[in-house]
């Protein structure tokens, strides 16, 4: 299968109050990776030192970095219509789809399905299902964690053992894979950019 792993880290936790300061992406083609979209991300605000305790991202780091308003047409545009995964997806979908909206841009057209979710379906009776913790069952050799595009390769690859496990009882297909868990897959819908209003005096 083929598909695209994403991942962002922010100022917070909050879409829609707090921001993007890395957006990671990365192709999967049989199985391998082929291409990587990552860039850090200018929130035109501080980043409180609690995030940068978790991700290592500092305010010098994005001075100057592209706007998210510049980021979203391109992202999508990498994404394109392959159906994309994340880890604890609500998370990264609510951030995106909060900018989307706000800037009248539409967003990657593939469905979004969640590691975390399918993670407990494929591997019941972990301790925990963070990505650290699945990809540590799996033998998946993590280096850096809580940067974005490391952090999207790893769904990729914990995505991938997903697949061979379910594989061995099922002909997988996208819409199996969306009736595994009560989480559906999010999709972000299409927006047409709205003529401004002017008021007349």
């Amino acid at each position: 299968m083929n598909f695209i792993a994403f991942d962002l880290e922010t100022t917070g936790t909050v879409a829609g109050i707090d921001s993007i300061v890395e957006i990671g992406a990365v192709k999967f083609v049989g199985g391998k990776v082929d291409e990587i979209y990552s860039t850090l991300v200018d929130p035109c605000r501080s980043i409180p030192e609690e995030a940068t305790k978790v991700n290592k991202i500092t305010n010098e780091m994005v001075s100057g970095m592209p706007l998210v308003e510049t980021l979203l047409a391109p992202f999508a545009q990498f994404c394109g219509d392959l159906p994309l995964v994340a880890h604890n997806s609500a998370f990264d979908y609510q951030f995106l789809l909060s900018d989307y909206k706000k800037y009248e841009i539409s967003g990657p057209k593939g469905k979004v399905y969640d590691t975390y979710a399918l993670g407990k379906v494929a591997f019941p009776g972990l301790l925990n299902y963070k990505l650290s913790t699945v990809a540590q069952h799996l033998n998946i050799p993590l280096g850096t964690l809580h940067r974005a595009h490391e952090d999207a390769t790893y769904c990729g690859r914990v995505f991938l053992k997903i697949l061979k496990q379910l594989n061995q009882s099922s002909d997988l297909s996208w819409d199996y894979i969306a009736g595994l868990t009560p989480r559906k897959p999010y999709e972000f819908p299409e927006i047409i950019k709205q003529p401004k209003q002017f008021a007349l005096f």
